[in-house]
């Protein structure tokens, strides 16, 4: 069954407004959250905002690979809850600037996929937006920028119901050989 998605049935001018009017919503949500955050590929960088003056021995910070929380000894988390994915807890770390920042660094176990929140609960980004820094994405080699670029566009296409680069590649495949063999039937013809 394919996923319809309503956007293909937009105009341009349609799309270009939904599309301001859904980033200006995630921008309000994630301005309202008591923190913010960025990520790359592999790790989310979040920055808690807590009282001026504040020391590492006044913090209760508690980082496990599905659970994080930050907040001050003796009162309710300013963050806490369920982590959306999986992280390395050896490879993450916390510590405070400033005595009013606490920033927190996690190391994603899947290094290949963006995050749509940091908590469960909280509201989620359009991962499908995020453009990811060229000059870091140049960073890399041939070979690993290919494979990354790749696994980008599959996952944006899956996310959009459509076939992934190795599908279209499949399909290309088979009318080719369709149009080389006009006598046989592939009428059951199944691609997998």
């Amino acid at each position: 069954m394919a996923v319809i998605d309503d956007d293909d049935k937009l105009t341009p001018e349609e799309r270009e407004a939904k599309d301001k009017a859904d980033r200006s919503r995630e921008v309000e949500e994630q301005a309202a959250l008591p923190y913010s955050w960025k990520q790359e590929l592999g790790e989310v960088d979040i920055a808690v905002p807590v009282p001026k003056g504040t020391r590492g021995r006044d913090l209760n910070v508690i980082i496990q690979k599905k659970k994080i929380s930050v907040g001050l000894k003796g009162q309710e988390p300013i963050m806490g809850g369920e982590l959306c994915k999986d992280i390395k807890v050896e490879d993450s770390t916390w510590s405070i600037e400033d005595q009013s920042v606490v920033t927190v660094h996690l190391e994603k176990v899947n290094k290949m996929q963006w995050w749509e929140n940091v908590l469960t609960h909280h509201p989620k980004i359009d991962t499908r937006k995020i453009q990811p820094e060229n000059s870091k994405l140049s960073d890399l080699d041939g070979e690993t920028r290919g494979m990354v670029e790749k696994m980008m566009f599959d996952n944006q296409q899956r996310q959009l119901g459509k076939p992934t680069s190795d599908e279209l590649k499949k399909q290309e495949a088979l009318k080719r050989f369709q149009a080389a063999h006009p006598e046989l039937d592939f009428s059951n013809a199944k691609i997998s």
